[in-house]
C-alpha cells in the first residue's frame, strides 16, 4: 500500500470516498502509540474502507511559553509510520489551510469541564483543540474518529462535543500505549535526558502504585462479601483459621469511604518521593475524578473512574492516566445486618 500525501482540503474533497472513512487526528512526530491507533483505524475501515491521518501542529492550543516553535515536525518519518501502520491518506495541511482567515474569531468552548485540570493549568487550550478538531472532523468527514486514552480529558471533551453539537460521527478511545519501562508514549519524551527519563518514570509507578492499592482494596471486599456478616461468618471463617483476615478484609469492605482516599495517597507517595530527585519531578496535579465531567470523586464513589497527573521534569511537561473501577457498596440487610 502506499499512502498518498494531501496538503488541501480541495485535494482531499476530491478524493472519491470509498467504504467507511476512519480518522485519525495528530501533530505529527508519530510514535507507536499513534500507529497503534492507525492500525485499529484500519481494522474497523476494513479492506474496503479508508483510513486517513491528520498531520497539523495546531497553535490554537499552545499557549504563552508552551513548545509551538520547539514542537517536533518530521513529515517524511511520519509518512512511513503511517504507510506502515495502513493510512491510506495522511492529510498534512498548512496553518493557512486551515485557519485561511487567520485566527478564527469563531470558536468552540470546551465548557465548565475544559477549565479543569489540564485546562486549568493551560487556559485555553481546550478551546483550541476542540476548535481544530471541529475543523478537521469537517474537512475529512469520517465515519469514525480515533483518539487516545492518554488524552482522557482530551477524548472526553471531543465525546461531548460531537454529542452537544451534532456532530455525525462514532469516537473510539485507544488504550494508551507504554514503553517497556511504563513510560506512555508520548511526542514529547524525545526532549528527555536519561536523567529526566528516570524521574519522568514515577507518573506510571505512581499510577501503578494507585492501581494496586485499589487491586487489593476490590480483592478484599470481594472475599468479605463471599459469607454474611453474621455470626455464621465469624465461626465459618473461624474454623478454617482465618478470623483475623477475615475480620480484615470486612473492615476495608465496609470502609468504602477509605477507597479512593487510599488510591489518591498511595499514588501521591510515589510522586513525593520522585519530587526529591535530581531533577525533581515538579507536580502540576494528581486527580481521581468522574470521567463524564473531570470533577474529583468522593470518598463513597462506585462507577469508573480515571486516575490522572500532570507533572514537569527540567522543561518537559507530561501527563499520564489509568482508568479504575470501584465497586457498589456492600448491601445492607433490611434486618440490620450487612448481607
Amino acid at each position: 500500500m502506499t499512502t498518498t500525501l494531501l496538503r488541501t482540503a480541495e485535494e482531499l474533497q476530491a478524493r472519491a470516498r470509498r467504504g467507511r472513512r476512519a480518522v485519525v487526528m495528530t501533530m505529527g512526530a508519530l510514535h507507536e502509540g499513534h500507529a497503534t491507533l492507525i492500525r485499529t483505524a484500519r481494522r474497523i475501515a476494513g479492506g474496503d474502507g479508508e483510513v486517513v491521518v491528520t498531520v497539523f501542529v495546531n497553535p490554537l492550543q499552545f499557549g504563552k511559553g508552551e513548545d509551538l516553535d520547539r514542537y517536533p515536525r518530521t513529515l517524511d518519518a511520519d509518512l512511513k509510520i503511517a504507510e506502515q501502520a495502513g493510512a491510506d491518506v495522511v492529510f498534512a495541511p498548512s496553518v493557512d489551510e486551515v485557519y485561511p482567515g487567520g485566527e478564527p474569531q469563531v470558536r468552540i468552548s470546551a465548557g465548565p469541564m475544559g477549565e479543569r485540570l489540564e485546562g486549568a493549568f493551560r487556559p485555553g487550550h481546550f478551546d483550541g483543540m476542540l476548535t481544530v478538531v471541529a475543523k478537521l472532523l469537517h474537512l475529512t468527514r469520517p465515519d469514525v474518529a480515533l483518539y487516545g486514552q492518554k488524552d482522557a480529558q482530551q477524548l472526553a471533551l471531543i465525546r461531548r462535543m460531537v454529542r452537544d453539537l451534532n456532530f455525525g460521527v462514532e469516537i473510539v478511545g485507544v488504550p494508551t500505549v507504554r514503553e517497556e519501562d511504563g513510560l506512555a508514549l508520548s511526542s514529547r519524551n524525545r526532549y528527555l535526558s536519561p536523567q529526566e527519563r528516570h524521574t519522568a518514570l514515577a507518573l506510571s509507578r505512581a499510577l501503578f502504585a494507585g492501581r494496586d492499592r485499589h487491586a487489593a482494596q476490590e480483592a478484599l471486599r470481594a472475599r468479605a462479601l463471599e459469607v454474611p456478616a453474621t455470626r455464621a461468618r465469624a465461626e465459618a471463617l473461624s474454623a478454617i483459621g482465618e478470623s483475623r483476615a477475615a475480620a480484615d478484609a470486612h473492615a476495608v469492605a465496609k470502609a468504602a469511604p477509605g477507597g479512593p482516599a487510599a488510591v489518591r495517597a498511595a499514588a501521591k507517595l510515589v510522586l513525593d518521593e520522585a519530587g526529591q530527585l535530581d531533577p525533581p519531578l515538579v507536580l502540576d496535579y494528581l486527580a481521581l475524578v468522574d470521567p463524564s465531567d473531570f470533577t474529583e470523586v468522593p470518598d463513597d464513589f462506585t462507577g469508573e473512574a480515571i486516575l490522572a497527573v500532570a507533572a514537569r521534569v527540567g522543561t518537559t511537561r507530561l501527563i499520564d492516566n489509568i482508568p479504575l473501577s470501584f465497586g457498589a457498596p456492600e448491601p445492607v440487610d433490611p434486618h440490620g445486618a450487612a448481607s
